[in-house]
């Protein structure tokens, strides 16, 4: 994951993103790449609890050069697309936990990247909240983003249209499968 997300770079071989080695990459541009390509949705939501969602939502655009009153506007934008256009004022700590995951991803879609890495989007997150994030992702997707979602729950790997499993460090070709597939 944090090499997908250009946080690390490959010890051997390399990574291209988008047709270009991140190894060759200044920390300016891969902040760059970070920003305005890549969302990241965090297992432990990563909110800011002394902000309102929309400005935890906002936090990716400050780094744009863009003018408040538009990433006011962008930020609450995304949060009504998950669902939470009702709740822009709320702080994290007035949400449940499903409505914090919705706020994290709508700071991952505020910069409209083209990848979503998702790690461990469900996993504090009770079964309908866990299919709400689902389905927003699924509806993601539909629009043309790549997601990568990291998961340890078998339901919410079913859910992919391609499941890929690592087994210590390493693809397991044996176990890498369609979604849908069981064994």
């Amino acid at each position: 994951m944090h090499i997908l997300g250009c946080l690390d770079v490959p010890t051997t071989g390399s990574y291209d993103l988008a047709g270009e080695d991140v190894s060759t990459m200044s920390e300016a541009a891969l902040a760059n790449v970070r920003n305005r390509q890549i969302g990241f949705v965090f297992q432990q939501f990563n909110l800011l609890p002394s902000l309102p969602a929309w400005r935890n939502v906002e936090l990716p655009l400050c780094y744009t050069g863009m003018a408040r009153a538009e990433r006011k506007e962008r930020a609450i934008n995304a949060l009504e697309r998950v669902g939470l256009g009702d709740r822009i004022e709320h702080r994290p700590g007035e949400l449940s936990g499903g409505q914090q995951q919705r706020v994290a991803v709508a700071r991952a879609l505020v910069t409209d990247p083209a990848l979503i890495l998702a790690d461990e989007p469900t996993g504090n997150l009770d079964s309908h909240s866990s299919a709400d994030v689902l389905a927003l992702f699924t509806e993601l997707h539909d629009q043309g983003r790549t997601i990568v979602l990291i998961t340890h729950e078998r339901d919410v790997a079913e859910s992919a249209q391609r499941i890929v499993r690592i087994l210590d460090g390493q693809v397991d070709s044996a176990l890498a499968m369609p979604a849908g597939t069981v064994r």
